[in-house]
């Protein structure tokens, strides 16, 4: 929780995606034999938010680093504590975002893995 903190406001954005993937992932498995065109939905959506996820912690990193130079443009002089502090933040939030689209991608292998293949 000290780390999503840490990481900014953009850390929930990625986390409300990574839990959309991990309930669309949910809802593929329980509607894989019941529902075939329901579950592959849902497996797009997984794809969708985990990129998102993915994306979202770039444009969060970028930001950050952006606002880190911003704040030593105005300081006129680095100092290595605030430095480190604010590379920190907009390591957080790619790492975060990182980990969702892996989780997101591993659901996905885990369902494809689990469907019956078909013999030729």
């Amino acid at each position: 929780m000290r780390l999503l903190n840490q990481g900014g406001p953009v850390m929930y954005i990625i986390l409300a995606l990574l839990l959309l993937s991990i309930f669309f992932t949910v809802k593929a498995f329980l509607s894989k034999s019941k529902d075939e065109t329901h579950s592959k939905k849902m497996i797009g959506l997984v794809v969708d938010t985990s990129l998102l996820s993915l994306v979202i912690g770039c444009l969060g990193s970028l930001l950050g680093i952006i606002d880190l130079f911003d704040m030593v443009e105005a300081l006129g002089e680095t100092r290595p504590d605030l430095f480190s502090a604010r590379l920190k933040e907009s390591l957080l939030t790619i790492t975060f975002g990182l980990l969702a689209f892996v989780l997101g991608r591993l659901g996905i292998l885990v369902y494809k893995w689990s469907l019956k293949s078909e013999v030729a």
